[in-house]
């Protein structure tokens, strides 16, 4: 093996420290950072996922609240929920949790939160704004692995960059992020022909499908940077998108998976928490100032 295995949970815990000295600065003028899970039903499958997300808001000092309401409940009331979570100033970021029942869609719920409140930047306000390479609150997910990227030795501008899957929430946005930071890009999906083409003349390649395996160290640049964001369960292993094995005998730089990208996701989710509490403070001091005059 010769490619450096990244250290998510480093970059994470560097991530953390930033962030929990913000939050201590905004919890001395009255604006302690809080979120709000939101669950529906049949908790297990999302339990780890806010277990985690719990111990790590601990780390960042943000308050952390999660709640569960019954699988029976309706997308209108779910969204009257949201709604009055939207209008409490003591509640500054919303994260759905999925999966969700099959009766509440959960773009119509993304819609639902409050730009202002969307830490998890999946609000169409949020990804759209990335159009503009406007970062306010991104894609928890897509920005960690651009934010892995960059922790590398790298010269990112002019640098040849393919991202494989295109969702809206991980692949796109990459790809735009990508783009703001001077990197030429391209994305693979589905109907492209020949992606091994494309990822082998690549400096760093992106890959986020779904599908365990599908990146071999065949399709890899000699010293290139893969950030595999897959998450697949595998005779009871958990692994990526990429094959680990052959990928790290070609690549310069690989991320793990556990251990990648996902402690990173975490760390920008709270990260975002507390930047749209400030946001938020700085949005009422605005309206109050307003009114006073």
């Amino acid at each position: 093996m010769t490619a450096t295995i990244i250290d998510g949970k480093a970059i994470a815990g560097r991530f953390l420290a930033q962030t929990a000295a913000e939050a201590r600065a905004l919890a001395d003028v009255g604006w302690a950072p809080r979120l709000v899970s939101v669950s529906v039903g049949d908790v297990a499958a999302a339990e780890l996922y806010v277990r985690n997300q719990s111990r790590q808001a601990a780390a960042a000092g943000v308050e952390f609240e999660a709640r569960n309401y019954p699988a029976a409940i309706s997308l209108e009331q779910l969204t009257g929920v949201l709604a009055g979570l939207n209008a409490d100033p003591r509640v500054n970021g919303i994260i759905i949790q999925r999966p969700l029942p099959p009766h509440i869609p959960v773009k119509a719920l993304q819609r639902a939160v409050h730009p202002l409140k969307d830490v998890e930047g999946m609000h169409p306000a949020s990804i759209g704004n990335i159009v503009y390479n406007d970062l306010a609150l991104g894609p928890c997910t897509a920005v960690a692995a651009v934010e892995i990227l960059k922790s590398l030795p790298l010269k990112v501008e002019g640098l040849d960059v393919t991202v494989i899957g295109h969702s809206e929430i991980v692949g796109k946005p990459i790809a735009f992020l990508m783009m703001g930071l001077g990197a030429t890009v391209t994305v693979c999906h589905h109907l492209t022909r020949q992606v091994a083409m494309h990822s082998r003349r690549a400096d760093a390649v992106f890959v986020a499908v779904g599908k365990p395996g599908l990146v071999t160290g065949e399709m890899l640049k000699p010293g290139a940077a893969l950030i595999d964001i897959g998450i697949n369960r595998v005779d009871g292993r958990t692994v990526g998108d990429a094959e680990f094995e052959s990928c790290a005998e070609v690549a310069g730089w690989i991320t793990p998976v556990p251990g990648g990208v996902g402690p990173v996701t975490v760390s920008v989710l709270m990260k975002n928490a507390v930047l749209a509490t400030r946001m938020q403070m700085d949005h009422y001091r605005r309206a109050f100032a307003a009114a006073a005059e």
